[in-house]
């Protein structure tokens, strides 16, 4: 996933200066009247990073922040007052979720909602991020043949208590203003927008893709594989937010897998072009979390202190090209093999390692990606775990396409099974 960090606002007359903007996003002037408040960005080293953390993070931590939360606002469930409490609480918040929805067999354990896409007023071409793209994938399977649109399944959007499994009341309290979630998607006009809009056009398509995440974890369980055509929110930790993650989601998931899947080991293949930095500060005490991060060093978001809660780091620099590339996954996985077995495996699967994409700065052809997504779903057969794919970062038009063509070649090798639409 993507990030051009945050923060000093400054104001912004008719002609907007792109050079502000490390990635020149487009604007669309006619849409927003000047002034109008913008963010220098900035790089996350300048940010502190937080250290202490329980399990998931520290309760500590975790008890401050919510009683420092301003809205008042409370769960249903009580505040947890010590670690015994806050991890009963949150095992009583997801045994009492209903995002495990009951599929019928006669679906694919492919999750994808027509919510998950954003679009309003035009707001979000500000951002290089196609945020139209998980629509598209399903479009091509669909004309492809490979996929009905009566076999795609549609999670449930999550309840505050859902994301209350891995997030404070005060870091939920703080997407009530425009202004912090505008930081967080990096789109400078979200901030003038009142926060009814922000919460229904921004942050509800991030969470109904959470609901898919979730649900990826018990369909793969079920079906030994399964793929949300979207999430993949990995610079979002449970405090924090930022590069277009708001929720996070694969903490979230794997939360829920610990508890109600009977899950003990998991393994996280994060080969998004960006470092995983927020399920890495997450997991960072958490023993029965492997994370495998495979990661261009020379871009967003140079996290150091999360860089060391990698099991396996794989630092793969701009430009480098294909043979190389997948040498170096094998060699990876290979490792891999011989210290986890894992019961589930998430694999966050971002295309923005392809050859011209504004951010990733590799230069892995789509015959490339297809053959990565090859290689890490037979590594799971190999070690009977079930596997989740996520589509996480992408920002070229062309990534929907490449992302179809991937599953088609995972179902022509067998490596997934899609029933046939003759059996609904």
């Amino acid at each position: 996933m993507f990030g051009v960090d945050s923060c000093r606002p400054l104001f912004l007359f008719p002609v907007f200066n792109a050079s502000l903007v490390k990635y020149h996003l487009r604007l669309t002037p006619a849409i927003f009247s000047p002034p109008i408040i913008a963010f220098k960005l900035r790089s996350s080293l300048d940010r502190p990073v937080i250290r202490n953390r329980f399990v998931l993070f520290s309760y500590s931590r975790w008890s401050a922040m919510s009683s420092s939360s301003a809205s008042g606002v409370s769960s249903a469930i009580p505040t947890p007052k010590n670690a015994d409490e806050f991890e009963a609480v949150r095992r009583s918040r997801i045994l009492s979720s209903k995002l495990y929805l009951d599929v019928p067999p006669s679906k694919a354990p492919i999750i994808y909602s027509s919510s998950y896409d954003i679009s309003f007023l035009g707001i979000e071409k500000l951002h290089p991020f196609d945020s139209s793209k998980w629509g598209h994938i399903c479009q091509f399977l669909n004309a492809d043949k490979i996929l009905e649109k009566n076999q795609i399944v549609e999670p449930l959007e999550p309840t505050r208590d859902d994301l209350l499994v891995v997030h404070s009341e005060s870091y939920l309290d703080s997407l009530k203003s425009s202004v912090n979630v505008s930081m967080i998607v990096e789109v400078p006009p979200v901030a003038v927008l009142p926060n009814f809009l922000v919460q229904k056009k921004v942050l509800q398509p991030f969470r109904k893709q959470v609901g898919g995440t979730v649900l990826s974890a018990k369909l793969a369980k079920e079906r030994g594989w399964a793929i949300n055509v979207g999430g993949g929110f990995h610079h979002c930790s449970a405090q924090k937010g930022g590069g277009f993650c708001a929720y996070a989601d694969i903490s979230i998931c794997i939360q829920f897998a610990f508890v109600a899947l009977n899950i003990s080991r998991v393994m996280i293949i994060d080969l998004d072009a960006h470092q995983g930095n927020g399920h890495e500060i997450d997991f960072a005490n958490d023993r029965r979390v492997y994370v495998l991060d495979m990661y261009n060093p020379d871009i967003y978001p140079h996290d150091l202190e999360a860089k060391r809660y990698i099991d396996h780091k794989v630092e793969v620099k701009s430009r480098t090209e294909t043979d190389a590339y997948l040498t170096k996954l094998d060699e990876a996985l290979e490792v891999a093999k011989r210290e986890i077995n894992p019961d589930l495996i998430v694999y966050n699967a971002g295309t923005d390692i392809l050859e011209g994409d504004p951010l990733g700065y590799l230069k892995v052809t789509p015959k490339g990606v297809v053959e990565r997504d090859e290689k890490v779903f037979r590594f799971a057969r190999k070690m009977g775990a079930p596997i989740l794919m996520l589509t996480s970062g992408g920002y070229m038009k062309s990534n929907a396409r490449v992302i179809a063509d991937s599953i088609m070649n995972l179902k022509n090798k067998m490596l997934i099974d899609i029933p046939s639409s003759a059996s609904i």
